[in-house]
């Protein structure tokens, strides 16, 4: 009997979500939802368009896309084998792959280059931290079929117009990196000469470092172990391999941020964590994000959709953290504040609803966001609790439904941000009247 009680408190108790998969709050997602909207409405003007992918893709999606060694494919990605049929699938970690493997699968260059966007949860198997989390967010932009430095350039002139539209100031609140990875041959000669180098200095390597040195030795390059900064500092760099024409394609992008005046430095250490990057990669980062500095990164992918089976077509493309650019509003106070409701409806006696309902309904209806106050029966419907609530609302008027003013066939409207205005009447009858009235509000 003592272990049925057990169970039974056991299965009654809270449950949680799972580590590093969060929830968003009314108020917290009223923010996510204000960022989403100014997304969405910038990248309507630049020429993108909407796509969507599963959150489930072949396992060997990532395999082949992102590369076998990297510490994504290696380490941070959930899969499983589908019972069902022994497929073997993972939840996306990050959506590059799957935006080109729906291009290719449903022939979607077929009538030319397309510029699509995604906004959606991914997930990796780390260790969750401020910044970082199981389940994150990303913002992914891509080009395809555009060859040309320009469309590289505009990408990077399209980002910094989104954190101006967020008021982020450039050198204070964020910095552009850039770098080129130029093309897999001279990669491949600057690998040979970087696991030489690295080779002769052994001794000084750490653990990580050294299992990565035969296997992905550019993603050494990136450590954060500043016991490293010694040896690596004089490591080869990738742009002393680089041919004449990555080179130039390199300086054309550069020229036209010069020409856009747009700040920027060169990383020669700056190489991302896909296998799939050739020619310009990119970050933008923030000192007020600590070590999670990474907002946005990103760059090109030439050879990208011909290794998931698609006829060989250039690409180009970024990932933007939602998390991270959340704590980065935050924390330098550029959050805009949740939407107010236009109005809050006080209705002190739930006999008035069969007249206060459909008059909400219309208001509503011409565009007017009103909260009604539906607590008339359970002990909290008095006019000074209404009151209180709906100056928490932050509503800009409150529609008083009271016994005098029904029985005038009309509705007291209370100015709630201006408290030396008197409360005024209008008619039940002019919906539209009382509509104009509201909305002008807005203005005020």
């Amino acid at each position: 009997m003592a272990d049925q009680n057990a169970a039974a408190k056991a299965n009654a108790s809270p449950l949680a979500a799972v580590k590093g998969m969060n929830d968003l709050l009314p108020d917290e997602a009223a923010h996510w939802e204000w960022v989403e909207g100014v997304m969405r409405a910038l990248l309507a003007r630049w020429g993108y368009r909407n796509l969507r992918t599963p959150v489930v893709e072949p396992t060997a999606l990532f395999v082949r896309g992102l590369g076998e060694v990297t510490d994504i494919v290696e380490k941070e990605m959930f899969s499983w084998v589908d019972a069902m049929n022994d497929d073997r699938l993972s939840l996306r970690p990050e959506a590059t792959a799957g935006i080109v493997r729906a291009v290719v699968e449903h022939n979607a260059l077929y009538n030319g280059p397309l510029r699509v966007w995604q906004l959606g949860p991914m997930f990796r198997h780390e260790r969750p931290q401020k910044g970082r989390s199981r389940q994150f967010h990303q913002l992914d932009v891509e080009a395809l079929g555009h060859p040309g430095p320009d469309v590289d350039a505009e990408i990077i002139l399209m980002l910094r117009a989104l954190w101006q539209e967020f008021g982020l100031a450039e050198g204070a609140d964020i910095v552009l990196e850039l770098n080129s990875l130029g093309q897999p041959e001279e990669r491949r000669a600057h690998r040979a000469a970087l696991v030489a180098y690295l080779e002769r200095h052994a001794a000084q390597l750490d653990a990580d470092a050294r299992r990565r040195l035969h296997s992905n030795p550019l993603r050494i390059l990136d450590s954060k172990n500043p016991a490293l900064e010694p040896v690596l500092a004089s490591a080869p760099q990738l742009l002393q391999f680089l041919g004449q024409a990555s080179l130039a394609h390199f300086d054309a992008v550069r020229a036209v941020l010069d020409a856009a005046g747009l700040a920027y430095s060169v990383n020669p250490r700056l190489v991302r964590g896909m296998d799939y990057y050739n020619l310009t990669v990119f970050e933008w980062k923030s000192a007020h994000l600590g070590a999670q500095s990474t907002v946005c990164g990103g760059g090109r992918y030439d050879q990208l959709i011909e290794t998931l089976g698609g006829k060989p077509a250039p690409g180009i493309g970024f990932g933007l953290g939602m998390e991270r650019l959340l704590l980065l509003l935050a924390a330098t106070a550029k959050l805009a504040p949740p939407q107010a409701p236009d109005a809050y409806a006080v209705v002190p006696d739930a006999a008035a609803l069969p007249r206060v309902l459909p008059l909400l309904a219309a208001l509503r209806a011409r565009g007017l966001a009103i909260v009604m106050h539906a607590a008339a029966r359970d002990g909290q419907g008095g006019m000074k609790s209404q009151f209180k609530r709906a100056d928490a609302s932050r509503a800009r008027f409150a529609l008083v439904f009271g016994a005098d003013e029904l029985a005038q066939g009309m509705v007291g409207v209370k100015a709630l941000r201006a408290a030396a205005l008197p409360q005024s009447l209008a008619p039940l009858a002019d919906v539209d009247g009382l509509a104009a009235r509201l909305l002008a509000g807005r203005k005020g």
